[in-house]
């Protein structure tokens, strides 16, 4: 393993690792990266892993992100002589994972660049120049030689169209890229300590994955039908070998989970490189935390058929709008002509555009869905700028407004469930009545709490229950910092009716309320009898809800004699 430098100088640094005979792991450590992809919060980095396979030919399994394109280069060409390269095995044309391909097809001209057809597609508009490829098919197997004999799983949607697996015999290694992956930055190649990284597995799923799900059992479908595999070597964080069983197993039952869900929200969306896809998964992520599923569609690569089915089984509907000339212009309309045919009156529908010159107008293609009668789920979103964590944030609230509002018949079904004597007398637990605020980057957020308690003295600390559906919870990971304001007996109905209102997604929580900065940046109410700075430390899930636990470094009393308003509620189903 390459010797890495002290902890308080890493930044981007790189690993070498033989986890298998002749068999090597490149790892691209991105120690500091707080944001990635949808720009979904990372507290412990990321990596980007490829792998060099060496029988009597050699294959390089993806390359890295350009950030760190001379430290990657210097590696590869220190552990292999480029000019007798073989094979460059793209898994997906993600630029995280295929941003030096450009780089490697100057340093060796002669490789033959293996994909799915749909990623050759994608390279040939990329790279402009041409090279030796080999379009596979699933259950296509390439024979390096020693043993070595590489066999491909088409794996579409994990998370982009073009994602294909690569199973080795010899060594019993499956590379899957994307999946089973979690960004999660440290010395340990493999997934030695389970606890240390299973939240960030799960995050990772929740955020990437989870939007997938039937493709996801798909793919656990086919990875069943290899031989034994002994290690899941991932494209970000750690290589699955330890707990290979449990965590494969986890995602088959958060998958299960999410095919079985009641709701479908259909996402259509055009994969270019990083705005309409971030969006699109922005957008499915605020959904899937209301429990609704949803499945991501490319309209690049849409099927007709396909469409259709996928439309028929959705009670709402997210479209990213298309070109309107172009190479997938003609592609993209016909999918959107179909999507329009397939549609009802009963179904909810939103529209984002990504701000290409030539993308149809959001607002025109609003209007078609409405003259057929369908009620839009939020307002459109027009991003003609490059986005921002802001941008992001807002879609992602947009994605769980209609999440809500599709699953209303179910919250009003458990509200009116008012027989249980279990139910009334847990009601009859008393609570403060607290408003907790946070700001993290640009983004900043307040709720609502009354589920509030001290939960340690040394350290200091509270344990407030969250809503998995509340915008909020996307800033409350562990390493983020929020403020808990406490509300005054007699004075906090103005506070109390403003954040309990509903805000329309991106809009501005403290717009008329006065205001101060805590240590961090987090809103101090002006108003509040108290309050106290936190920092989360761990987060617990408990069915509906987080269970947040921070600790508290900072806090003052305004008014030392008043008292803490006190909610009571008559049952315990709601709110």
């Amino acid at each position: 393993m390459v010797a890495l430098a002290e902890k308080a100088q890493r930044r981007l640094t790189m690993q070498t690792v033989e986890i298998a005979p002749r068999t090597t792991a490149i790892r691209s450590l991105d120690w500091d990266r707080d944001r990635f992809d949808i720009e979904f919060g990372l507290q412990n980095g990321t990596t980007y892993n490829s792998f060099i396979i060496q029988g009597e030919k050699t294959a390089l399994i993806d390359t890295s992100h350009e950030k760190f394109r001379q430290l990657y280069l210097d590696t590869l060409t220190g552990r292999i002589d480029l000019t007798q390269l073989d094979y460059l095995i793209v898994s997906h044309t993600e630029p995280d994972h295929s941003g030096l391909v450009k780089d490697v097809l100057a340093l060796a001209p002669q490789v033959t660049v293996v994909g799915s057809k749909v990623a050759i597609q994608f390279l040939e508009n990329w790279v402009h120049q041409p090279f030796k490829q080999l379009i596979v098919k699933n259950g296509d197997k390439l024979d390096l030689g020693n043993g070595h004999i590489l066999e491909f799983v088409i794996a579409p949607n994990l998370h982009w169209p073009d994602t294909i697996f690569t199973y080795d015999a010899e060594t019993q290694i499956l590379y899957t890229c994307d999946a089973f992956g979690m960004h999660y930055c440290n010395d340990y190649t493999f997934d030695e300590d389970l606890e240390l990284i299973e939240e960030d597995f799960k995050y990772y799923y929740d955020c990437l994955m989870g939007p997938n799900a039937r493709s996801v059992l798909s793919a656990l479908k086919r990875m069943s039908q290899l031989p034994e595999i002994t290690t899941i070597a991932t494209g970000h964080g750690p290589l699955l070998h330890h707990h290979l069983s449990e965590l494969t197993g986890r995602y088959r039952q958060w998958s299960e989970e999410q095919a079985k869900a009641e709701t479908t929200v259909a996402v259509f969306y055009l994969s270019d490189y990083g705005i309409s896809d971030r969006l699109s998964q922005a957008i499915a992520h605020g959904i899937t935390k209301t429990g609704v599923a949803v499945e991501m569609m490319d309209l690049r690569s849409a099927d007709p058929q396909d469409v259709k089915e996928l439309v028929s089984i959705a009670s709402g509907l997210v479209i990213g709008t298309p070109p309107i000339t172009g190479e997938v212009a003609e592609k993209a309309q016909t999918a959107i002509s179909t999507i329009l045919a397939a549609t009802n009156a009963k179904q909810s529908v939103g529209v984002f555009e990504s701000g290409a010159e030539d993308n149809e107008s959001v607002y025109l293609l609003l209007n078609k869905f409405r003259d057929l009668g369908l009620t839009p789920a939020f307002s459109p979103i027009v991003v003609k700028e490059m986005p921002t964590d802001v941008t992001y944030q807002l879609c992602e609230e947009a994605g769980t407004d209609l999440g809500q509002w599709l699953s209303r018949d179910r919250t009003i079904k458990q509200i009116k469930a008012l027989d249980s004597d279990l139910e009334k007398a847990l009601g009859r637990l008393s609570s403060g009545l607290y408003i907790l605020t946070t700001k993290k980057g640009n983004v900043s957020s307040a709720m609502f709490a009354s589920w509030v308690a001290q939960a340690s003295f040394k350290p200091l600390g509270v344990s407030v229950a969250v809503a998995k559906d509340r915008a909020i919870e996307s800033l409350l990971h562990v390493g983020d910092r929020f403020v808990l304001n406490v509300l005054e007996e007699g004075n906090y109905q103005g506070l109390m009716k403003h954040f309990l209102k509903r805000f329309p997604p991106g809009s501005d929580r403290f717009a008329g309320v006065k205001t101060y900065p805590a240590t961090d940046g987090s809103p101090i109410l002006a108003d509040a009898l108290a309050y106290m700075e936190c920092a989360v430390k761990s987060r617990l899930d408990c069915g509906d809800h987080w269970t947040i636990y921070a600790t508290v470094s900072v806090g003052r009393v305004s008014k030392p004699d008043a008292l803490t308003a006190v909610h009571h509620r008559k049952v315990g189903n709601h709110y």
